[in-house]
């Protein structure tokens, strides 16, 4: 039953990820079809994931008093409406502004699915059943991937069509097979007073911060390596898109890999070291050495250790969110995550605007990573060992 549900949630943070992405890689069809500033194409985009980063708080504790079983498929279906919405209505600006906000549901399952796999597995394998739902997030790849080549080579309808589609055949599968765990505890209290009762939480705020720049620094790279690459490199187009598809696909791969050694290990040493030698590498890349090798070595370091503290970071909400509260914690946390990718490319853009040169903002990454390097080794670790002498 356990596998059956981390199975579903992962196939369910997928295919509602994948819609949450479908704007993004038709940015500039959109550019071009509405006569867009850069700043309104810049917001077109950034609507689903602004939304579908803050809805993770809502969600999340819905999630807790209702279960994954019965959010799964709503939210599911419900993101179907702005993915036909956007695919087959909407032209105009404003139009695609209001399809975009309610495109960001489809990010929200996160704080669906953490909750609903923790519930299933015990703490000494949760960190490994966390990270591979944390597969889930290659959605936003299969968007990349395909989105493009499905309208070029069907048309324009074709991936919101499929992707609808996806939707309603995902929410059937959950209705009839995601069950909650037995005995999931309930919280008692307003919507309100036990958001404000977990904002309160010391482990909400630490975990909130891992999460920014861990998570944050993946979904900021996925986002704006491609225009880092050709302004700093030269590189095509082309070139940095599939680039910057590699550095995708190596940090989802490595989220459950770092769900697996916090397992086996500890999740505070795992993240300690993922934050210590992700400053190095940004240190390493600020100095724009060659692209081979140094510069791969750099960014694709980045990825494998960004990823893995996303997955060790969970596996630390599984051992110190109370079990009544983890989904309100994931939303909470869910959402600096998402918000944290977008501070880093602002960051990035005004060192180049105001010096021609991204060396700055990636040595201000590398004091970021010693910084929650250090916060993870003190009051992390802190936590951890009140929360385990409590338990345990």
């Amino acid at each position: 039953m356990a596998t059956r549900n981390l199975v579903l949630a992962t196939l369910g943070f997928m295919v509602n990820f994948w819609a949450w992405a479908l704007i993004s890689p038709l940015g500039a069809a959109y550019r071009d079809r509405l006569d867009l500033t850069g700043l309104q194409q810049s917001l077109l985009v950034a609507v689903p994931v602004v939304v579908g980063s803050l809805g993770r708080i809502p969600v999340g504790a819905l999630t807790d008093r209702i279960g994954a079983r019965v959010m799964f498929p709503v939210v599911s279906l419900l993101t179907v409406l702005p993915v036909l919405f956007v695919g087959l209505v909407a032209e105009s600006f404003v139009a695609m502004l209001v399809g975009g906000f309610f495109l960001g549901l489809g990010g929200t399952t996160f704080a669906i699915g953490v909750p609903l796999v923790s519930s299933w597995y015990p703490p000494a394998r949760r960190g490994t059943a966390l990270g591979i739902f944390g597969i889930g997030m290659g959605g936003t790849a299969i968007s990349a991937f395909t989105t493009v080549r499905l309208r070029e080579g069907v048309g324009e309808a074709a991936p919101f069509l499929i992707v609808a589609a996806a939707l309603v055949l995902y929410a059937a599968a959950a209705a009839a097979l995601v069950r909650d765990a037995p005995g999931r505890p309930r919280p008692a209290g307003s919507f309100v007073a036990r958001t404000w009762a977990t904002a309160k939480l010391p482990a909400t705020g630490q975990l909130s911060v891992l999460y920014a720049i861990g998570f944050g620094g993946f979904v900021a790279f996925s986002v704006y390596l491609p225009t880092y690459l050709i302004n700093a490199y030269g590189l095509t187009p082309e070139d940095a898109a599939l680039r910057t598809a590699g550095f995708v696909v190596l940090a989802v791969a490595m989220r459950p890999v770092g769900g697996w050694l916090s397992d086996r290990f500890d999740p505070v040493a795992v993240l300690v070291v993922c934050f210590t030698g992700s400053a190095l590498l940004a240190v390493l890349a600020g100095l724009e050495l060659e692209l081979l090798p140094a510069g791969t070595v750099a960014f694709l370091g980045l990825a494998a250790l960004l990823g893995a503290s996303s997955g060790a970071t969970f596996a630390l909400v599984g051992r110190l969110a109370p079990p009544e509260k983890v989904g309100a914690v994931t939303g909470l946390v869910g959402a600096a995550g998402g918000l944290g990718g977008f501070v880093p490319p602002l960051v990035m853009g005004t060192f180049f605007d105001l010096t021609g040169d991204y060396s700055a903002g990636l040595y201000l990454l590398a004091v970021a990573c010693l910084g929650t390097a250090a916060l993870t080794r003190g009051p992390v670790r802190r936590s951890a060992r009140r929360s385990a002498a409590v338990t345990g």
